[in-house]
């Protein structure tokens, strides 16, 4: 093959990788308003007002992010942040972000968007069940997008995993903090309803998602931890960021949880009305996390040195390797996790008004039934730890992308009710 028939295919080749890549613009480039309906869609808006004047209302809005994790275009952000402020000034908010993972975007019909489209009516029924004799809070989504597919091509984009998952911690690190901690400064405006409901604030993330919402949070977490501890002016509930972190299926890596895990172990106990304040929920069929992330640490974590972490810490003993904390990720590493999410042996319907007396009445090594699943501690940690690393089981979550789920956003809307309750 002479050069110029290589420098031939060399172009042809870098040609289909471009024609390949994924659009790298905003999708909802107009900033104003929208109310849906069905002869107007809104999908290149920004704010959405969708199912107006229903038990099923809310608004939807979105940000978007680059691959270095810097806002799109800021105005996007300060448009629905306006928006936001209003509305908390007049009225309670019940504020529910969602990080959408590997392969995802905030393109019109994305599965995601749609997805958390038909949760925020679910939860917005529940929360207008709860307060029949006060005004319910308005349910808000906060869609977070970013090019989670760099490569559109099937079988071809598979090859992208660790180069998202760099642009996910890029995202987490940088614009996403700003984001969410506006969107909690508006979950704490002063709320002139009487009677007062309180403004809630609720951050989901999937996949990389969920690792750009932990690179995001984890310090905010253990700072606000610390601040409840012995030895300060007091000792109460363990606070978080906002009021919820849930994390389904991520993509990170067990030793970046267990500085967090010690913390909470450290504590010995904890009163009857702590809230769970942060959730990872990892199917053990999920074979991107269980299998494919851990074959490429390998190879990132080669020339790194582990030892071996020994603690007793409240009389329970672990052990466990540095080197396979760093392989695996945190929802499969065993010896960090701390319950089982089962299917329900008898369902029931959901009960959202008892949420928080369950939680309260856990015992150790105990069951707890929320509607069609079951929540089992492993009886690692004591009860009511405000961390949970939760094993799913496979009929729940068939596979990385199935979060959706009925039985798993049930259960989702019980952590949230419990956790943003007055």
């Amino acid at each position: 093959m002479n050069i110029a028939t290589q420098k031939i295919l060399l172009l042809a080749l870098l040609t289909t990788l471009l024609s390949a890549c994924t659009s790298n613009d905003i999708y909802r480039s107009r900033f104003s308003s929208c109310v849906v309906t069905p002869q107007e869609s809104c999908e290149s808006h920004t704010i959405q007002y969708h199912n107006r004047a229903t038990d099923q209302e809310y608004l939807l809005g979105f940000v978007e992010m680059d691959d270095q994790g810097q806002l799109r275009d800021r105005a996007q952000m300060q448009a629905l942040l306006d928006e936001l402020y209003i509305m908390a000034a007049s009225q309670s908010l019940l504020i529910n972000v969602f990080v959408h993972g590997w392969h995802h975007d905030a393109k019109q019909g994305d599965a995601n968007v749609e997805n958390f489209k038909a949760s925020l009516a679910e939860l917005s029924q529940v929360e207008s069940s709860l307060h029949l004799h006060k005004t319910p809070r308005k349910v808000v989504g906060v869609y977070v997008g970013w090019r989670g597919e760099s490569i559109g091509v099937p079988l071809l984009n598979n090859v992208t995993f660790w180069e998202r998952k760099n642009t996910a911690h890029e995202v987490g690190y940088l614009g996403m903090t700003e984001l969410l901690v506006r969107l909690e400064e508006i979950s704490n405006v002063k709320n002139t309803q009487e009677p007062p409901v309180k403004s809630r604030l609720v951050v989901v993330g999937h996949s990389f998602g969920g690792a750009a919402v932990y690179s995001a949070t984890a310090q905010i977490l253990a700072n606000r931890f610390v601040d409840s501890l012995t030895g300060k002016n007091y000792v109460g509930t363990a606070k978080g960021f906002g009021d919820l972190v849930v994390l389904l299926n991520p993509a990170f890596e067990a030793l970046k949880y267990a500085p967090l895990y010690d913390l909470a172990q450290a504590r010995c106990s904890y009163f009857e009305d702590q809230p769970p304040r942060l959730v990872i929920l990892t199917s053990e069929s999920d074979y991107a996390t269980k299998y494919f992330f851990p074959i490429g640490r390998v190879f990132s974590t080669f020339f790194e040195t582990h030892g071996m972490i020994e603690r007793n810490d409240c009389e329970r003993p672990l052990t466990y390797s540095e080197g396979a904390a760093d392989r695996h990720t945190v929802g499969h590493f065993e010896p960090l996790q701390s319950h089982e999410l089962l299917p329900a042996s008898n369902e029931r319907e959901a009960p959202y008004h008892t949420a928080r007396n369950i939680w309260s009445q856990q015992q150790p090594g105990g069951t707890m039934q929320f509607g069609s699943t079951e929540l089992v501690s492993l009886d690692r940690t004591v009860i009511r730890n405000p961390y949970l690393n939760v094993k799913v089981d496979k009929q729940l979550i068939k596979n990385h992308n199935d979060v959706f789920r009925f039985e798993i956003m049930e259960f989702l809307r019980m952590l949230i009710v419990l956790s943003t309750g007055e």
